[in-house]
C-alpha cells in the first residue's frame, strides 16, 4: 500500500472508532488533543491495526506515535 491508501484507510478505521466524519481526519489530527483518546483507545486502536496491516508495532514506538501522520510514516516504514 501506498501512503495515501495507508491514510484513507487509517482515517476510516479513526472515524469509525471515534465517531468522527472521515473527512475532519488529517495528517495533523492528534489523537489525545483532537479524538480525546485515552490510553486504553491507543492500545486497542494500536491492536486493531495490527490485525488490518500485519505489522506489530512495539511498545516503546506506539508510545511516540501521537498523530495520524506518523501512524501512517510507520505503517509506510514498516511494510513487508
Amino acid at each position: 500500500m501506498n501512503e495515501e491508501e495507508v491514510f484513507k484507510k487509517v482515517a476510516a478505521m479513526l472515524a469509525e472508532r471515534f465517531d468522527v466524519d472521515v473527512t475532519t481526519i488529517t495528517r495533523e489530527t492528534n489523537f489525545q488533543t483532537d479524538l480525546s483518546a485515552d490510553s486504553i483507545d491507543m492500545v486497542e486502536f494500536e491492536l486493531e491495526l495490527e490485525d488490518d496491516f500485519g505489522e506489530e508495532i512495539p511498545d516503546e514506538e506506539a508510545t511516540k506515535i501521537e498523530t495520524v501522520g506518523a501512524v501512517v510514516k510507520y505503517i509506510t516504514d514498516h511494510q513487508a
